[in-house]
């Protein structure tokens, strides 16, 4: 007796987005696949005052790490800077792979972490997909962190 095996080697694919405890920006397109919202602040980082005006709340304090975890990786912080460098601001995974120097899958990887974290949005133009830094993301970062409040 044999059974009978699948034809195809492709992983199902799932629009169902990761289980986690920091909040994370979704962007919606209500009216069609090229309907764009204007991207909001990251909830994991729009939240908190900066660290050195009030203590930040345990919840904060994951959500806000989510963040930085997702700019602490090297190539993240090249692909956030590749990105925001490129004429007009955006770029497709095909735009990255070299100057990185790494395999599509792997920069596909790193720019849905970083969309997932709030850093860039991802419009999808026919088949390919372009990301764009979201604006005012790296500056909700920096404001956070910032000492700029800190009075003598």
């Amino acid at each position: 007796m044999s059974t009978a095996r699948p034809t195809s080697t492709a992983r199902p694919t799932s629009t169902a987005r990761p289980t986690s405890t920091a909040p994370v920006a979704i962007t919606c397109r209500p009216d069609g696949p090229d309907a764009v919202l204007p991207p909001a602040p990251i909830p994991a980082v729009a939240c908190c005052a900066p660290l050195v005006r009030e203590p930040i709340s345990a919840a904060d304090a994951v959500g806000l790490a989510g963040v930085l975890k997702a700019i602490a990786d090297p190539a993240r912080l090249r692909v956030l800077s590749l990105v925001a460098a490129r004429d007009g601001g955006t770029a497709c995974v095909c735009d990255l792979t070299e100057p990185l120097g790494l395999a599509q899958p792997t920069v596909s990887h790193h720019l849905k972490t970083l969309v997932e974290a709030g850093l860039l949005t991802r419009e999808k133009r026919g088949v390919w997909a372009y990301y764009s830094l979201v604006p005012g993301a790296l500056d909700d970062v920096a404001r956070v962190l910032s000492s700029a409040a800190v009075r003598p």
